[in-house]
């Protein structure tokens, strides 16, 4: 891997999109930070957001195969993960984080734009944390689901996510704004909740509070000493309980000042601007600009209103792409295929369906 250079030496100007355009600008922040990028990208378009996901370690681990024998210098090369996602399975970040600290002694997580909940744990696990201007973190109170969970209201057959700091939140309600103290009182108020809530969803709340808190704590223990642990369970704290709303966007000087991240860095001059232009060309090829709308996907092909009442019509093949894992080595894309099938109703509105021809990872 050659020297690292000033960012003065960054290569930018690409006009092009594609692949041969990431791959050149991720090559130019390599030049920057002395280091090997692997972008893991997931897409966030409105109704199409796609969790982070124990599948792609499989992939990620071809791609630090490949930086492994690439690498020329001595001892184990630098690796930054350029990451951008909502989040989603609470044990991705432990599993992704350890398997690339056994290809490096140096882990950086480049944030360009958001990374949120189960990203924030992975960048926790980092030496660094260089965010973009635009780069967001968030807290790691989870949201759970499962069968037990009340059922959505404006559509029973959907359940409805239960945030822990929803619960906990509650409880404080009752007892500090409400003022109940008594024993009894408390009692009663928690047995409305458990009348409304399955006890077993209540249960899986607390048990996902605890692992959000450990995973973020030994994700920290990673590259802090013992004798940071107060500093640690402050971080932790901060993170999981202290910011009250989940989707609470969290800046990079947020992060450094208030959360307490010391490994928080500002992207500046021509690194920031590689790194914006980096996630431009993953928006325009995810589309993450645009919601995915199928009544508005198929009007693209075919004129509603011309349409007569029981009328059927089928759209050509689309495609959605679900996740980018991408270096200089290679391109690896997680993508369906599918036909739109719209069908006119005799009271005038269309009813969409989707039909996958295919779905699966592939290299592009």
């Amino acid at each position: 891997m050659a020297a690292k250079k000033g960012v003065s030496e960054i290569e930018l100007g690409a006009s092009t999109t594609g692949k041969a355009a990431r791959v050149s600008i991720i090559k130019s922040i390599q030049k920057a930070r002395g280091s090997f990028v692997i972008a893991y990208v997931t897409n966030t378009r409105r109704n199409l957001d796609v969790p982070m996901a124990l599948d792609v370690v499989r992939y990620v681990f071809d791609h630090l195969e490949a930086i492994r024998k690439a690498h020329k210098g001595k001892g184990k090369p630098q690796v930054d993960l350029f990451l951008h996602s909502n989040g989603g399975d609470g044990t991705m970040p432990w599993r992704l984080v350890t398997l690339i600290r056994e290809y490096t002694d140096k882990f950086a997580v480049v944030v360009p734009h958001r990374a949120f909940s189960a990203a924030t744990l992975t960048a926790l696990g980092a030496d660094e944390i260089v965010m973009h201007p635009m780069g967001m973190l968030g807290p790691t109170d989870a949201t759970v689901a499962n069968a037990f969970n009340p059922p959505d209201p404006s559509n029973p057959q959907r359940k409805l996510g239960i945030s822990v700091e929803d619960v906990t939140a509650y409880i404080q309600l009752i007892r500090d704004d409400a003022g109940i103290q008594h024993e009894d009182e408390l009692i009663q108020a928690f047995n409305v909740l458990a009348a409304n809530v399955h006890p077993l969803a209540l249960g899986n709340v607390k048990r996902s509070m605890s692992q959000s808190r450990m995973m973020a704590r030994k994700l920290l223990e990673l590259h802090m000493d013992a004798n940071q642990r107060h500093k640690i369970e402050e971080i932790v704290d901060n993170l999981t309980s202290k910011l009250f709303f989940h989707g609470h966007p969290i800046n990079r000087r947020e992060a450094r000042e208030q959360i307490g991240l010391s490994t928080v860095k500002a992207a500046e001059g021509q690194l920031e601007t590689a790194i914006w232009d980096l996630y431009l060309q993953y928006e325009a090829e995810m589309k993450l600009g645009e919601a995915f709308d199928p009544p508005i996907e198929f009007g693209r092909h075919h004129d509603i209103q011309a349409m007569g009442a029981g009328a059927t019509a089928v759209t050509p093949p689309g495609s959605n792409k679900f996740v980018y894992i991408e270096s200089e080595f290679v391109t690896h894309v997680s993508k369906d295929e599918y036909v739109l099938q719209g069908t006119k109703q005799p009271n005038g509105a269309l009813s969409v369906a989707i039909f996958n021809l295919k779905r699966g990872w592939t290299v592009e």
